[in-house]
């Protein structure tokens, strides 16, 4: 069980090493494009895009805090811990977000070399051995998940906030 536990961190340090290494990059030339594609996206939210190398490891960072935490639960609870769970359903939805942005786009975003290689992938046969141990489901919990999902543009938002603080 504390190898599937464990395996949640390892499996999102591949991926966000990827996002880490791409972001600053990709983000600049991302407005442009989200214009181009979806028009429709308003100009407040395009122009929160572009971020620097500082801002992407910072907000990472902050994000491999929670993960770290969700697989130390999940490691003590033999999988069983509703934070545990509820992260490890959060990173495959986030590798569906990776396909679904890259598609909308039509080009490469950050995460979507390692999604289909190891975010799904690790999802899938994470929740597999689970249940193969007789893990049963946590019961949905609806703040819980609404926390998690928050977790990464609050961690965008706090990586942002020296920025903010300059420009005033």
């Amino acid at each position: 069980m504390k190898g599937i536990a464990w395996g949640l961190l390892a499996a999102w340090v591949i991926d966000d090493a990827e996002e880490l290494a791409t972001m600053a990059g990709w983000s600049r030339e991302a407005p442009g494009q989200v214009r181009a594609v979806l028009p429709g996206v308003p100009d407040r939210v395009v122009e929160q895009l572009p971020m620097s190398s500082r801002e992407a490891a910072t907000a990472i960072g902050l994000t491999g805090v929670v993960m770290a935490a969700a697989s130390a639960a999940g490691a003590r609870s033999g999988g069983r811990s509703a934070f545990f769970q509820a992260a490890l359903t959060g990173f495959g939805a986030h590798g569906v977000t990776h396909l679904a942005q890259s598609a909308a786009l039509r080009r490469y975003t950050p995460g979507l070399v390692t999604t289909p290689l190891v975010v799904l992938p690790f999802s899938l046969w994470a929740w597999r051995r689970l249940r193969a141990y007789g893990v049963p489901a946590a019961a949905p919990d609806r703040r819980l998940t609404l926390a998690l999902a928050a977790v990464v543009p609050l961690s965008h938002a706090i990586a942002r906030l020296p920025r903010l603080r300059r420009t005033r």
